[in-house]
């Protein structure tokens, strides 16, 4: 039993900072611990900002709330690291998929506003495939079952309706958004609104 629950802990993610502190990256408790040990990082207390080398943090007086243990050796959890060494700065394009498109448009029919649910939900192309329209972040929106049923084949302008907002391309970065994001990242997460 516990072995199970140890091994779900390695599999936990942990934030990644470069060496000045801009969130970079998710990782796992075990990639974490191997950059830890072999001194390519250090643990980051969320609480104080107090930094943790292998030596310190494998002491058990350390701060983490959750551990891991082996034959010889409990250790804490890290939630955050940095490393020791700059490490580039992330790309901040959003790849454009459904998912990411109901993120952008908050579940919200961008036509009449109403928030249905995400299976009643549908990908509207402004401009119609028909009409030369691209499938993109600048043409995408998402709407209502209703309203892309009375839109049909038709640009907004044509079939009378208005857009509540143009569609653009999300400054966001999603890896950092998730529902599996640490409720104490946010004060090392620093992202653009939609």
């Amino acid at each position: 039993m516990q072995n199970r629950l140890d091994s779900q802990l390695m599999r936990r993610t942990v934030l990644v900072l470069n060496k000045n502190w801009q969130a970079i990256h998710v990782t796992n408790v075990a990639r974490a611990v191997t950059l830890l040990f072999a001194k390519q990082a250090r643990v980051v207390d969320p609480q104080n900002y107090a930094t943790y080398c292998w030596e310190t943090w494998s002491q058990a007086g350390c701060t983490a709330q959750l551990k891991v243990r082996s034959a010889n050796l409990t250790i804490g959890v890290p939630e955050i690291i940095l490393l020791a060494r700059f490490d580039r700065v992330p790309r901040v394009a959003v790849h454009f998929s459904r998912r990411n498109l109901l993120q952008r448009d908050r579940c919200t029919c961008q036509f009449c506003g109403a928030q249905p649910g995400l299976c009643d939900l549908t990908i509207d192309h402004v401009v119609p495939r028909s009409h030369g329209g691209q499938t993109n972040w600048e043409n995408c929106v998402t709407a209502c079952w209703d309203c892309n049923r009375n839109k049909a084949n038709r640009t907004p302008t044509q079939a009378g309706m208005r857009l509540r907002r143009q569609p653009h391309r999300p400054e966001w970065v999603p890896l950092f958004s998730s529902s599996k994001a640490n409720p104490r990242w946010p004060k090392f997460v620093f992202s653009k609104a939609v």
